[in-house]
């Protein structure tokens, strides 16, 4: 009987064993599968990745040596060190590249170009990392960031002093206060962007774009927010600090800039609303070159904003201190032009006049036959970066690719651009390929980072944008990103990536990228060498 049992006993165990091994088996067939379906974090971006060939061979030094007992081929210890970049003396701290205001001061005056860009020599360009000012904290959260920035990460007191009686910025403590004043609307930006949604339907997502010329501190784009509105904002870097600095500090997009001699790095077409308010720039100059540009940026059926003088100049000349009769030239030579753009006037109340352009070339066609309608030859409108400003006006587009979607439809719509077949080698099958791709790769992101979309992190820059498909995936109230297209991309994109209701600038920072895509790599391996995989599906282009 006892030989029974245990016979009985080993039988047991022996199916038990093979239970546990075949469950096993099953459930390891079962998560590799999944994994390879895309639902993993991340294995089907490096599965992509593989497929594509990209070279991902970001830390090529790595050394094995301690890891292998035999022999081991000898490594060139110069060769394997990273290059180590030493922090930059702190009176760099508020340095920016291209616009070093001791060089700028050498430039002509004219046409404010020695406020423009200026890039040193290769000689004497900074090779070292530019230090945080001393007691640097993060920023509040967005909204918080919107009134409040620290004077850690800002400290310039100069415009607290200048703006005082304007209600731009106040110092309070440890803290400088935004309480969303400016020149123009002594009452708040909010009530002054309630007078324009009276004339601008920007309530129900036709307007998502604007540009703000001469942007001060940017309040202007920072209470559009709420108005789910994006402003790109740009002012020039004064003789005092970068006022655009602060904008930055509260979570504003924004960038240093002016209306000079070259054409502003966007696409024709781009933005839904443009304003100035007070922007000291003189509109009918120059037989009108400053309006031309702006219209060349402005899309069809999009708005123009003028507020200050010289509106109203009846009223207001003794205020502003000024000849009527200098002003009033000046508002007829903007009328001028305004008529022979094609620009209907909307609204003049008060000191704010708001313009409208016209939706196609059928409602202009008087001035078809004006000798003073200079229209561009140019086939590519887009192609503005460091490109003199024209005296010409850029025509409509000659195929019509159908009008844009209110905003949020519009960030997953067909562009018009895609649409009509304006850029080569792009459908609506890839630009949908591509969106997918992007809402599957965040999703990863999202795994990885999860303080991604906690409000944690307000501005990021994506180097490579595309068609903007990462902006569009990770679309949130509490972020924004700033998209750059490389000026030497096949294909240019920025124009589609405005039609989706996001923004972005071209650049030709792809100069010093192949540098930060392997700087950033090799920090990130230490955390994950997931974020390998995520980052250099981004940056393949560089490699």
């Amino acid at each position: 009987m006892a030989l029974k049992s245990n016979s009985s006993d080993g039988r047991t165990r022996s199916s038990i064993q093979i239970f546990i091994v075949v469950g096993l088996c099953c459930f390891f067939y079962i998560l590799g599968a999944w994994q390879r379906s895309g639902f993993g974090k991340g294995d089907s971006i490096a599965l992509e990745i593989s497929k594509s060939g990209a070279d991902c061979n970001i830390v090529p030094s790595l050394n094995f040596e301690t890891h292998h007992g035999g022999e081991v081929e000898s490594i060139n210890e110069s060769e394997s060190k990273p290059k180590v970049f030493e922090p930059c003396h702190p009176r760099y701290t508020d340095y920016t590249p291209c616009q070093d205001q001791r060089r700028a001061m050498t430039f002509p005056r004219e046409s404010m170009n020695y406020r423009e860009r200026h890039c040193p020599p290769e000689e004497e360009k900074l090779h070292c990392l530019i230090p945080a000012p001393k007691g640097y904290v993060t920023p509040f959260p967005w909204p918080k960031s919107r009134d409040y920035v620290p004077y850690a990460n800002a400290p310039y007191k100069s415009l607290t002093v200048e703006k005082a009686i304007q209600n731009w910025i106040q110092y309070e403590g440890n803290v400088f206060r935004f309480p969303g004043g400016g020149t123009q609307f002594p009452q708040g930006a909010d009530k002054y962007i309630d007078q324009l949604a009276s004339v601008i339907p920007i309530k129900n997502g036709t307007v998502r774009t604007a540009l703000d010329t001469g942007c001060g501190v940017a309040s202007w784009g920072a209470y559009l927010w709420s108005r789910n509105v994006i402003a790109m904002s740009f002012a020039p870097r004064d003789s005092h600090e970068a006022q655009v600095q602060f904008a930055l500090e509260r979570g504003v997009p924004a960038v240093i800039g002016v209306l000079g001699t070259i054409k502003m790095p966007y696409a024709s077409r781009a933005f839904d609303m443009a304003h100035c308010s007070r922007c000291l720039i003189p509109w009918g100059a120059n037989d009108g070159r400053y309006m031309i540009e702006v219209d060349r940026v402005l899309r069809p059926g999009g708005y123009w904003v003028l507020s200050g003088p010289p509106i109203n100049w009846k009223t207001n000349y003794k205020a502003w201190q000024r000849p009527k009769e200098e002003l009033q030239e000046e508002q007829r030579k903007i009328e001028e032009i305004a008529n022979l753009l094609c620009w209907e006037k909307k609204s003049e109340k008060g000191e704010i006049a708001v313009w409208q352009k016209k939706v196609n070339d059928e409602s202009c066609r008087a001035r078809r036959d004006d000798s003073r309608a200079n229209f561009c030859k140019s086939s590519d409108a887009d192609d503005v970066w460091y490109k003199k400003m024209e005296g010409c006006i850029t025509p409509y587009p000659e195929v019509a690719g159908g009008e844009l979607k209110a905003f949020p439809e519009r960030l997953y719509a067909i562009p018009p651009r895609i649409s009509s077949g304006s850029i080569p080698g792009v459908s609506a099958e890839s630009y949908q390929e591509d969106s997918n791709k992007w809402k599957k790769h965040v999703n990863a992101y999202k795994k990885i980072n999860r303080l991604l979309d906690s409000g944690r992190y307000r501005n990021i820059m994506d180097m490579n944008a595309g068609f903007g498909g990462f902006a569009a995936a990770i679309q949130s109230s509490k972020l924004w990103v700033m998209n750059v297209v490389p000026t030497l991309a096949d294909k240019n994109t920025l124009g589609v990536i405005y039609e989706r209701g996001l923004i972005g600038i071209y650049h030709d920072w792809y100069k010093f990228l192949n540098f930060c895509f392997s700087l950033i790599l090799e920090v990130t391996l230490n955390h994950k060498i997931l974020r390998k995989l995520l980052f250099c599906q981004k940056f393949q282009y560089f490699n």
